[in-house]
């Protein structure tokens, strides 16, 4: 039953951050960093709520390290909305999702940890999957690329960060010092390029961070309810539903090269995910 559960919370995280990418591609008449603004404005009435009402002290104790990730982390958000801006979103979802890749690279360095030769197997596929992308899709364009590239690089950067605080915070506090920097970084940056929202918009623009924050907590529940092995592949999920929903609300379009090289991004990272998992 709890493994059930657990595919069931993770397919409804899958969708609510397909819904995300989406809509940043439909509101991409906005700049970024209006959206990073609403994606994490709205996030933010969920974790303060949370936080007074389960009495979480709010600044945590590890704060140097815990403004580090808000950096990182909308670094990654800005440069992963304009990769959207560039490109289709099926295949900006592809490619940063070769982030493990970069974090078990930074790893190496940062926590001097060790990676198995059959792991960089699967990295290649992985790097083999990105070539096939840019080279054969000529929807992706060099910049999108570059964007995409870049905010999976500091995504994986993220990941490290978030293990070196481990448990000594609270998941909401992590959360909720990355959505306060987000939305002062997004709130200054977007009065450069401000454009007001009116009517329907500001509901679609709000709801960036109901998804989001949905999509976070869904995803945590599941992984809190079943094994990762088991979990972790239906994640991927997202890429698919992200690509459909694509196709029939953008009227995007993708080359059969295109998806090849998605699937071997996917695949090679889901085959270290499962190594790690197994041998580890």
């Amino acid at each position: 039953m709890e493994v059930r559960r657990a595919i069931y919370y993770m397919i409804l995280s899958t969708i609510a951050f397909a819904c995300l990418n989406v809509l940043i591609k439909y509101l991409t008449v906005y700049d970024t960093f209006e959206l990073v603004f609403f994606r994490s404005v709205g996030t933010l009435f969920f974790t303060f709520g949370i936080l007074i009402h389960k009495k979480i002290p709010i600044l945590g104790t590890h704060k140097k390290l815990l403004i580090f990730r808000g950096i990182i982390g909308v670094t990654s958000m800005s440069l992963f909305f304009m990769a959207i801006h560039y490109m289709p979103v099926g295949s900006a979802v592809g490619l940063r999702y070769i982030s493990p890749i970069f974090a078990a690279i930074f790893a190496i360095f940062m926590l001097k940890e060790k990676v198995k030769p059959v792991q960089w197997l699967f990295f290649l596929m992985s790097f083999v999957g990105v070539i096939a992308l840019k080279g054969f899709d000529k929807n992706v364009s060099i910049l999108g690329f570059t964007f995409a590239i870049a905010a999976a690089a500091t995504s994986g950067l993220v990941y490290i960060v978030i293990r070196k605080i481990g448990t000594k915070e609270h998941p909401v506090v992590i959360v909720n010092y990355f959505m306060c920097i987000a939305t002062v970084v997004g709130g200054i940056l977007a009065i450069f390029n401000w454009k007001t929202p009116h009517g329907w918009d500001i509901l679609l623009l709000m709801s960036l961070g109901v998804f989001g924050y949905f999509g976070q907590l869904f995803m945590t529940k599941a992984f809190q309810n079943g094994e990762t092995n088991i979990i972790a592949p239906i994640k991927y999920i997202e890429v698919v539903f992200s690509i459909v929903a694509g196709i029939g609300f953008l009227g995007e379009k993708y080359t059969v090269l295109s998806i090849v090289g998605m699937l071997l991004i996917i695949t090679g990272v889901l085959l270290n995910i499962l190594y790690k998992h197994i041998y580890t």
